[in-house]
């Protein structure tokens, strides 16, 4: 009986890291291209679905939130580079840390046919690393159920 209770956290951590090493498709979140180096960890409510893109070091590259709605909101002003994300016509708004001048960020929303709102933030201490992230998102697939291609989303 003392193995078993001893051995009931080594259990759930295996089985916690086995559930985020499933296929994207079953975890709520778009699938990474493959070779991106990253792994998805994905938290889900009734309505929605919050998915960052970890390193194997842990860090963040990139995050992404799916709900009906988004609280980011563009502001015309930060407009940087258009894009594509998951064959999503996109435009990329510069994103401003307070805390963190000096990293390069970057955010958009992405209008899904479903009828929920990606929006997906991006953040490199240097350009290239940041134009790195921007090559993985342009990877990322909604499926195909969810996906138009060459349909326009920017917002």
């Amino acid at each position: 009986m003392k193995a078993t209770v001893l051995c009931l956290p080594w259990l759930l951590l295996a089985a916690s890291a086995a559930h985020a090493q499933q296929p994207s498709s079953a975890s709520g979140c778009p699938q990474l291209p493959a070779g991106a180096g990253l792994e998805w960890e994905h938290r889900a409510t009734a309505d929605s679905d919050f998915c960052r893109a970890l390193r194997e070091d842990g860090s963040e590259a990139f995050g992404l939130y799916i709900a009906d709605s988004s609280p980011f909101e563009p502001r015309r002003k930060n407009r940087e580079e258009t894009g594509q994300v998951g064959g999503f016509e996109v435009q990329w708004y510069r994103a401003e840390i307070a805390t963190r001048p000096d990293i390069a960020a970057r955010e958009t929303l992405i209008e899904l046919p479903d009828g929920r709102v990606a929006h997906l933030w991006l953040q490199a201490p240097t350009g290239e690393q940041l134009e790195r992230a921007l090559e993985v998102a342009r990877g990322l697939r909604f499926g195909a159920e969810r996906q138009i291609a060459g349909g326009s989303n920017a917002p």
